[in-house]
């Protein structure tokens, strides 16, 4: 019983990629746990798991494409999502002033502070470069805009 326990955790694998799993016993009584049924000893089927359902044909994925949008689903007019994206560059370009004036924050931090131990110039180090990379999203983000 106690090497069944054991060697449960290494039939997961099996059981999760195989259909059926069988209890093989053979002559001498040694029992095995596999998912090939041999003719040399007595199996019994343990469990059974169906196949995976076959991929989505072309005529599912064609007619799931052109369903049409539900009536009582909302629509932006075109004024409100030009404000919409207006708001929304507003709020970029403020995240960005502030993203480049912790970066300059930060920077000064870094040139003050040069006989710092290591690990509090390091946190300075890291500072700065996470502004720097926050300031190049920021520019990445407002250049995607339209």
């Amino acid at each position: 019983m106690k090497k069944l326990l054991l060697a449960l955790p290494l039939l997961v694998p099996l059981v999760a990629g195989a259909s059926t799993l069988y209890k093989c016993t053979d002559e001498s009584g040694v029992v095995l746990y596999t998912n090939q049924k041999t003719s040399k000893k007595a199996c019994t089927v343990l469990s059974y798991q169906a196949p995976p359902p076959s991929v989505v044909g072309s005529a599912t994925k064609q007619r799931a494409a052109t369903a049409p949008t539900p009536g009582d689903f909302p629509r932006v007019s075109g004024s409100e999502q030009k404000a919409r994206d207006g708001d929304r560059r507003a709020i970029l370009d403020k995240e960005l002033a502030n993203e480049v004036q912790n970066l300059e924050k930060a920077r000064k931090a870094l040139s003050d502070a040069p006989n710092q131990p290591p690990d509090k110039f390091q946190a300075l180090r890291d500072t700065a470069a996470l502004h720097e990379r926050n300031v190049e999203s920021l520019k990445k983000e407002l250049g995607n805009l339209r």
